[in-house]
């Protein structure tokens, strides 16, 4: 078993919350409502780039930038999913006291960052046409989302960049920076969308550009804040390399948390065109709910990369005793977290569908699609939270193939069988609480079998 310590003299940082000595309760929420903060207003900036297009472009301009949404999210799970394995590599050095190690995988992170970026620039431009024509993109919008395509992926090196350098922040107990970063970054994106689009009349090409250049001031703050740090997660330019042995932890963490998330975007994919199928009405309700529901996902993401990071430096630290607690507080809070925010929307669901579309119809099927998505919310928290525990303590490729089949499978099953004999939208969206259920009750399983084996292990195992 591992040792217990106590009073272990942290890592000089600044703005950073004390994951390895005194109360964790406060301290995991301090932590995660900024995350969650940050989530919200991505979305809500996002939502913005369609306003104005739909607002002074029109409907044509609107389906082109929507109809990239997916494809761009495919293309960016897999790195975003390499940054969540460099938040542990990172917190778990922080924990062991390893000064140059996390030297190291703080300055790997940021070349792995910008290489990964132009590799996706690269691959996206040579491939724009045939993914736009996979998409069965409508031949009318057809140039409008090539434009704005192409020019977003001339963006992926700062946007990766940004992902990578919140990781690091988040490693160190520090979720504020970034939320104050992607704050101004976020105010600009929305100012340079109306210049562009209504001053320069760029159309969709103000969009994209408005977006890469936003995403270039948030990388651009992040990383003069990291060359300032005087701590041992600054960044050095004469230390910029990439070390192989910590690119492997970072990638054998990160690469089955991205392929998963890689795989929800196809399932969503074909959920979508599933709603596609049953007309106008349940497409825009749907959209409408989506925007609104994500708040709740972001609460229980949030949760879950808390107890990612405590877990890692805790568990760096061998306080195996703070690993048990930071699970059971993390899901505690989570699952209250959840529950609470999802029965808040379901509450103000009519007025909220309302701000979207006022069909009497759309907003009908919208109610639908909350109650079911937000009663089973904290299903969801539970997932969250066990594969957050289990990528702490390194361990991400299990709780990644539990999630693939319990929660791709069952959903992709239940679109060519259930919902393929019953037809109905009620019908389809049973596949989200049905896929939870299946895999919360296989990751708590696999959990409970994991802890036996590690506590019966020598030194952990």
């Amino acid at each position: 078993m591992h040792h217990y310590h106590t009073n272990i003299r942290p890592i000089k940082r600044s703005r950073s919350i004390d994951m390895l000595n005194g109360p964790i309760g406060p301290r995991l929420v301090w932590f995660a409502l900024p995350l969650a903060f940050t989530g919200i207003l991505q979305q809500l900036f996002n939502a913005a780039d369609v306003a104005v297009v739909g607002r002074f472009v029109g409907k044509e301009a609107m389906a082109a930038v929507g109809s990239n949404t997916s494809i761009i999210s495919l293309l960016l799970n897999l790195f975003v999913g390499i940054s969540l394995g460099a938040n542990v590599v990172i917190s778990k050095f922080i924990g062991q006291q390893e000064r140059q190690g996390v030297r190291k995988a703080v300055h790997t992170s940021i070349l792995v960052a910008v290489i990964s970026g132009l590799f996706l620039t690269a691959f996206g431009e040579l491939l724009t046409r045939p993914i736009l024509r996979w998409m069965g993109v409508p031949a009318e919008i057809k140039a409008m989302a090539e434009t704005y395509l192409r020019i977003y992926l001339l963006g992926m090196p700062v946007i990766l960049l940004y992902n990578f350098e919140s990781a690091i922040f988040r490693s160190k107990g520090d979720t504020r920076t970034p939320l104050l970063c992607l704050i101004v970054s976020g105010i600009a994106n929305v100012l340079l969308n109306l210049f562009l689009v209504i001053v320069v009349h760029l159309d969709v090409a103000g969009v994209a550009i408005a977006t890469v250049t936003s995403n270039l001031i948030g990388a651009g703050m992040l990383l003069v804040s990291l060359l300032r740090d005087d701590g041992d997660v600054s960044v050095r330019w004469g230390e910029l390399r990439i070390d192989g042995k910590v690119l492997k932890e970072m990638l054998r963490i990160g690469v089955p948390s991205g392929v998963q998330s890689m795989m929800f975007s196809l399932s969503n994919i074909l959920i979508q065109s599933a709603i596609n199928s049953l007309g106008a009405e349940v497409m825009a309700a749907s959209s409408a709910g989506f925007n609104i529901e994500v708040m709740a996902f972001y609460v229980t993401s949030a949760f879950g990369s808390a107890c990612t990071t405590f877990l890692g430096q805790n568990f760096g630290a061998g306080q195996w005793d703070r690993c048990r607690r930071v699970t059971i507080l993390s899901m505690a809070q989570n699952v209250l977290g959840s529950a609470m925010i999802s029965l808040g929307i379901l509450v103000l669901s009519r007025p909220l569908l309302g701000i979207f579309n006022q069909d009497p119809a759309v907003i009908g099927y919208g109610v639908i699609r909350l109650r079911y998505i937000l009663l089973a919310q904290p299903l969801n928290a539970v997932i969250e939270i066990v594969s957050g525990s289990m990528r702490g303590y390194g361990r991400s490729l299990e709780p990644a193939l539990v999630s693939l089949f319990g929660i791709c499978g069952v959903r992709i099953l239940w679109i060519y069988t259930g919902f393929r004999k019953i037809g109905t939208y009620a019908a389809l969206l049973t596949a989200y609480p049905m896929s939870w259920v299946v895999t919360a009750l296989a990751l708590v399983v696999l959990y409970i079998v994991f802890i036996r084996r590690f506590r019966t292990q020598p030194e952990g195992g």
